[in-house]
Parts: C-alpha cells; structure tokens; sequence
C-alpha cells in the first residue's frame, strides 16, 4: 500500500506544481483532486482522479481499477460528502451524492465513452461500480 500512497503524493505534488497537469499515464487526461475524511480515521486525505462533468457538476467513477471492493475514497464520501474539490489551479467545495439507477447509468456511459478504459474495469469486476457527483456547496 505504501508504493501505492507514494505514487498518489508524487502525482498530487506534479497536480499542484503545473496547474492541475500530470504526465505519465494521466497526460492529457482530466484530472482533479478530492480532499476527503476518513470515514474510522477523521483524517483528511487526498485522492487524484479522473473526471467528466454533467452541466457544472462533477463526476467520478469509484473503479477501483475492476477490483471486487470500492476504494477507500468512496467509503470515505458515503460517510462524509463534505469534500474540497481542486480543478486546475481552482479550489473550492463540494457535496458528494452517489448517483442512481438511470442516471448513474447516464453518467458512467458518459465518462465511459470518453475513457474506455471504464468499461473494461467495469468488465472486470462483479459489482456494479458507483458513479459519485460532486456539486459546489
């Protein structure tokens, strides 16, 4: 786990110095940071993700990469939907929702479509991977 919390510093580090671009893997690819608590812990921890967006709102897609569980990420927004959310060199805050039925749906195809690599993690696994939106408080 701590190779996987170190490569998360080093690309929020590289988010943070080039104004919300990183490269490797993510190059090109929309990319935002979701300051959450610790659903046991109450810590505040940073997570990268991928996005798209619905209108002003913002959505994130809980793959886990097609693993059988939910990232700890999700966990921590069920337990605590107050979030801080960076965009670029913008910051601001926002409630989480996890999206349901019908528009859950709309908006994994949405990312899915534009990030194929959804539906292969969707693939891989047997549960129905959560859809999260993120509006401005």
């Amino acid at each position: 786990m701590s190779d996987f919390n170190d490569f998360n510093r080093t690309v929020i580090a590289e988010f943070r110095e080039n104004g919300g671009k990183v490269g490797g893997g993510f190059e090109g690819a929309p990319m935002i940071l979701v300051t959450h608590t610790g659903a046991k812990s109450g810590k505040q921890y940073t997570s990268p993700l991928v996005y798209s967006t619905d209108g002003d709102r913002l959505v994130i897609i809980a793959s886990k990469g097609g693993a059988p569980d939910n990232p700890q990420w999700f966990n921590n927004l069920v337990a605590d939907p107050h979030v801080t959310v960076e965009v670029g060199t913008e910051r601001f805050e926002a409630v989480a929702h996890v999206a349901e039925g019908a528009e859950r749906d709309r908006l994994f195809r949405a990312q899915a479509d534009l990030m194929p690599n959804f539906d292969e993690y969707a693939k891989a696994t047997s549960r129905t991977i959560p859809v999260v939106v993120l509006e401005r408080a």
